[in-house]
C-alpha cells in the first residue's frame, strides 16, 4: 500500500527559524547516522521515517559516509524517498555533508579541498536519487586545506543548484567567524552549524552559541542524547542492544559508560521524572532551552523512540531551580568525539 502522510502532520510541531535566514526547521529533525544502512531492515526504517514524518519532521540529515557499509544510509533514504516520498519533496529539508573519509586514495580522505568536497555532494546526490539537497555542509574543518578552498567549494555547491544553503560541522568560534566572511564574499550566507552538545558535552556555551547569535547563523545540535547515555538505557548497566554492541556503533567508547559519569545520569534521571519526562526527553528539552538552538537531531532504533522523543516538546520550560539543579550533575565528561576540529587541530 503507497504511503499517505498523516494530515494533521503539522498540527503539535514546533518550528523555528534558522538564525537570520527565511527558512524554518523543526525543533526536532531526523538524524540518519545510525540504524539507516544495510545492517538494519529496510521495513524498519521506512517506519521510522513515516513516523517521524506524520510527527511534522520535515527534515532529514545525513552524510556521505553514514551507514554500515559508507553511504548505504543515503541509498537507502533515496530508496524510501523515491518509493514513498516523492509526493512530498517540497515538504522536506533534506541534508547532506562531506568532510570524513569516505573512498580509497587521497582523494577521499576527508577534508575540505575542493575536489572532495564536490566530488563527495555529486556522489552523495546519486546515492540519494536527487538533483539537489537543501543544506550541504563541510562536515569538519581541514587545518590541512585553505578555509577559501573549502568555502569556495561550498559557495560552487549553491551556484550549481546542487544546494539551496550551505553549513558547517565541528568548527571553532574563530573559524566559524572566517569561513561566515569568506562564504560573504561569494554573497552565499552561511545558514547553520552543526555541533556536538549536550549536558555531558557544553563546549558550544564558551563562545560558540554567542558567535552564532551575533552573526545570524542558525545551530543545529547534534548528540543531544550523548548517544544514548542520557536515556534510560545505561542506568543499570550495559544492556546486549546498546549501540557500543552493534555493527558501526564504536563510537560510543565503554569508558564513556564509567561509573561516575552514570551516577550523574541517574541523578539527572531523578529531576526527569519529577517533571514528568524520560532523561531522554529533558535532555532534548535541556539543549532547546537556548534561543540561538534552532533544532536538535534525534537518532532513533525504532518508531517508539521517535513518538517519545517528540512528545519532549510537550514540556520545554526550565524553572530557575531545575536549572541550578542540573548544573550540578550537568559537567564535562570527556566525551566530545569531536574535540580536535572543532578546537582547529588535526584528526
Amino acid at each position: 500500500m503507497s504511503y499517505v502522510a498523516s494530515p494533521s502532520r503539522y498540527a503539535d510541531m514546533v518550528y523555528r527559524f534558522c538564525g537570520k535566514s527565511g527558512l524554518q526547521l523543526p525543533a526536532l529533525s531526523l538524524g540518519l547516522w545510525h540504524n539507516f544502512g544495510d545492517t538494519v531492515p529496510v521495513a524498519r526504517q521506512r517506519e521510522m521515517l513515516h513516523t517521524a514524518f506524520d510527527l511534522g519532521i520535515t527534515h532529514f540529515d545525513l552524510a556521505n559516509n553514514y551507514g554500515v557499509p559508507f553511504g548505504s544510509a543515503e541509498t537507502n533514504f533515496g530508496r524510501i524517498l523515491r518509493e514513498d516520498f516523492k509526493p512530498y519533496r517540497d515538504e522536506l529539508i533534506i541534508s547532506t555533508k562531506a568532510g570524513w573519509d569516505m573512498w580509497p586514495g587521497p582523494y577521499g580522505q576527508g577534508g575540505g579541498s575542493r575536489k572532495y568536497v564536490l566530488a563527495s555532494l555529486d556522489q552523495s546526490l546519486q546515492r540519494l536519487g536527487l538533483d539537489y539537497v537543501d543544506i550541504f555542509y563541510s562536515h569538519r574543518f581541514d587545518p590541512d586545506t585553505p578555509l577559501e578552498e573549502t568555502a569556495g567549494a561550498l559557495a560552487t555547491a549553491v551556484q550549481q543548484g546542487k544546494a539551496l544553503y550551505v553549513g558547517i560541522s565541528s568548527y571553532s568560534p574563530g573559524k566559524t567567524l572566517e569561513m561566515a566572511a569568506l562564504l560573504r564574499e561569494w554573497k552565499v550566507p552561511l545558514l547553520i552549524h552543526q555541533p556536538s552538545y549536550n549536558m555531558l558535552n557544553r563546549w558550544v556555551e564558551g563562545e560558540l552559541l554567542g558567535t552564532l547569535g551575533q552573526q545570524g547563523i542558525g545551530c543545529i545540535t547534534f548528540t543531544a542524547l550523548a548517544q544514548g547515555i542520557l536515556s534510560d538505557k545505561y542506568l543499570g548497566g550495559i544492556p546486549d542492544s546498546a549501540r557500543v554492541n552493534q555493527p558501526g556503533g564504536g563510537s560510543l567508547q565503554r569508558d564513556h559508560l564509567n561509573e561516575s559519569t552514570i551516577a550523574r545520569v541517574r541523578a539527572l534521571n531523578d529531576i526527569a521524572k519529577r517533571r514528568g519526562q524520560s532523561l531522554a526527553q529533558m535532555a532534548l528539552a535541556w539543549v532547546l532551552r537556548n534561543p540561538e538552538v534552532t533544532t536538535t537531531l534525534i537518532g532513533a532504533s525504532s518508531a517508539e523512540q521517535i513518538r517519545e522523543n517528540v512528545a519532549a516538546l510537550q514540556n520545554l520550560n526550565f524553572s530557575t531551580e531545575e536549572l541550578a539543579e542540573i548544573d550540578k550533575y550537568a559537567v564535562e565528561s570527556g566525551i566530545n568525539l569531536w574535540e580536535k576540529p572543532s578546537t582547529d587541530q588535526h584528526v
